[in-house]
């Protein structure tokens, strides 16, 4: 009983004292609560304005100017190969000869075409014979003469151009059977194909000059100038092919050579700011800069981006020369940030 009275009494103090430190009756209780504001460390860059060269490289495959299937009209075996592959070749030179059994049989029958109309022509001129005579007559040689043409053409075969042998399909004493006997690449010059975005298209020009290096001949360097310029783009890549044509002289260049290709279109005056600066904002492919307002708060800009050059970005919309931004730290900032400058790199 005692206990319970001693309990009983120490509560009842509890309630006096709470109740003379508390406030009147009838008031709330204010509770004041104190956030303390996060500020982020940063380093800043000024955007400044500087000459950008509107450099692009590109990679395409070195390409033969032109590519010939050698190879007859019609079926026959092969009598003679005299070329092979890795052969340099000219112009009209015979590459191979097929049986000419059947084009002996023409030039017999051209030859007395020939000497028949040649006897009609002086019975005509005297009178002698009709003019429908005759006609037919010379008309029968004018065949002859290009069936003989053609099974010649179709007998000696010729490169209609000069290049390197890349392919042979045959050897002597084979029948023919479609697939070409050769295949004949012209490489002085070659070419290359590169796809431009359509938004440089006004600024390619026939006869521009490009720069031209290869893998596989480290350390060397190909000038090469803009040939042709298609008129259609790729609706899905929005870019458009241009044709690469270099001398190749030495014959140095090889069809199917990895290529990389430089193109110039000019040179901007524009605003740059560190690659460190540009922020990709999370959820989209924006891209933004953090720019210090006089408050030490930041203030977030979508940007334009154009080249990238030397830790650098060139800035087409969005940032103005002189504005102060955040370089380092600015991938932690949002919107409206409190910041404390530091420049030390």
């Amino acid at each position: 009983m005692k206990k319970i009275l001693k309990t009983l009494a120490f509560v009842g103090m509890a309630a006096m004292v709470f109740s003379c430190s508390g406030k009147k009756s009838g008031e709330a209780a204010e509770v004041v609560e104190v956030v303390e504001e996060r500020v982020t460390l940063i380093s800043t860059a000024e955007a400044v304005m500087a000459e950008v060269p509107q450099t692009e490289v590109y990679s395409s495959t070195v390409e033969a100017y032109a590519v010939n299937n050698i190879a007859p009209q019609a079926g026959g075996r092969i009598q003679t190969i005299r070329v092979d592959v890795g052969s340099f070749v000219g112009k009209g030179q015979v590459l191979a000869i097929m049986d000419a059994a059947q084009l002996d049989q023409t030039r017999l029958k051209l030859i007395n075409d020939s000497t028949e109309l040649s006897r009609l022509r002086s019975l005509y001129e005297e009178g002698g014979v009709s003019k429908s005579d005759y006609d037919a007559v010379e008309m029968a040689y004018n065949v002859s003469r290009r069936s003989y043409n053609n099974l010649a053409e179709n007998t000696y075969l010729r490169s209609p151009i000069s290049g390197v042998v890349t392919a042979r399909n045959y050897d002597k004493g084979d029948l023919y059977n479609g697939q070409p006997i050769f295949v004949v690449q012209q490489i002085t010059p070659v070419k290359l194909h590169v796809g431009v975005s359509e938004s440089d298209y006004t600024k390619v020009k026939l006869g521009n000059q490009v720069e031209i290096t290869v893998d596989a001949l480290p350390g060397q360097t190909f000038t090469g100038k803009i040939n042709k310029i298609y008129p259609t783009m790729d609706p899905v890549s929005h870019t458009f092919v241009t044709e690469i044509l270099v001398q190749n002289s030495d014959r140095v260049l090889r069809p199917g050579m990895f290529a990389r290709v430089k193109v110039e279109f000019g040179i901007n005056n524009s605003v740059i700011v560190p690659e460190e600066a540009v922020v990709k904002m999370q959820g989209s492919g924006q891209r933004c800069v953090y720019i210090l307002q006089p408050d030490n708060t930041v203030t977030s800009s979508l940007v334009k981006l154009g080249r990238h050059i030397d830790g650098s970005y060139e800035i087409l919309e969005g940032v103005s020369e002189g504005d102060i931004v955040a370089a380092k730290g600015s991938s932690s900032l949002k919107d409206g940030s409190k910041v404390e400058v530091s420049n030390k790199q």
